[in-house]
């Protein structure tokens, strides 16, 4: 089955927004330090997700 790129672009557009809107969070958590760890951590394995589906959709 053919990937549809379109689709998994606009996937890809939107996990990097929402990276980037889980830092701002983890940014403004402020004295709730295990949950600004829990956001970046979340953060951290989003950013892997992201990398992986661009790597996909290029290769392919």
């Amino acid at each position: 089955m053919a990937l549809d790129r379109i689709a998994l672009s606009s996937l890809a557009a939107t996990l990097e927004d929402l990276v980037a809107r889980l830092g701002s969070l983890a940014a403004e958590a402020g004295d709730d330090e295990e949950g600004a760890l829990e956001l970046l951590e979340v953060e951290r394995q989003l950013i892997t997700a992201s990398r992986r589906l661009s790597k996909a959709t290029r290769f392919r």
